[in-house]
């Protein structure tokens, strides 16, 4: 089970990268070379996030990457979200249907707590304290 996946990883790090630099449209090119992210898989990456509204795409000269959203108010798990949906630490799943015993599984509540103590952790986390943690 992974948490964070690659694609939220990049994500995350290009947020913070483009929210660092409120100066104007940060180029592909730009972040491709400072981040160390393969092109294509930068592009789907960027792609996502545009359509999702959390950062903006301008074409042409001078064009690049803005992000859409104050930084403090980007929260990590709207990231996830894009990339992984919601968060979940288990799905009750057996053999990819759902377990005959989710209604009285005693694990259920006890992964159920642990989930949503997770959850609300990485709730509080956005791209503006990362960037503050970092400095």
């Amino acid at each position: 089970m992974k948490l964070i996946t690659r694609n939220t990883d990049y994500a995350v790090r290009a947020a913070c990268y483009l929210a660092k630099h409120e100066g104007g449209a940060v180029p592909a090119s730009r972040l491709v070379a400072d981040l160390g992210m393969p092109r294509p898989f930068l592009r789907k990456i960027m792609q996502s996030l545009t359509r999702a509204g959390l950062v903006r795409s301008y074409r042409g000269a001078g064009g690049g990457f803005v992000l859409a959203v104050n930084p403090s108010k980007l929260g990590i798990s709207k990231i996830i979200g894009v990339f992984q949906g919601p968060l979940r630490l288990n799905e009750c799943l057996f053999r990819k249907r759902i377990c005959p015993d989710r209604r009285v599984c005693p694990l259920r509540k006890r992964i159920g707590a642990i989930e949503a103590a997770a959850v609300a952790e990485i709730g509080g986390i956005t791209i503006g304290s990362l960037i503050k943690e970092a400095k």
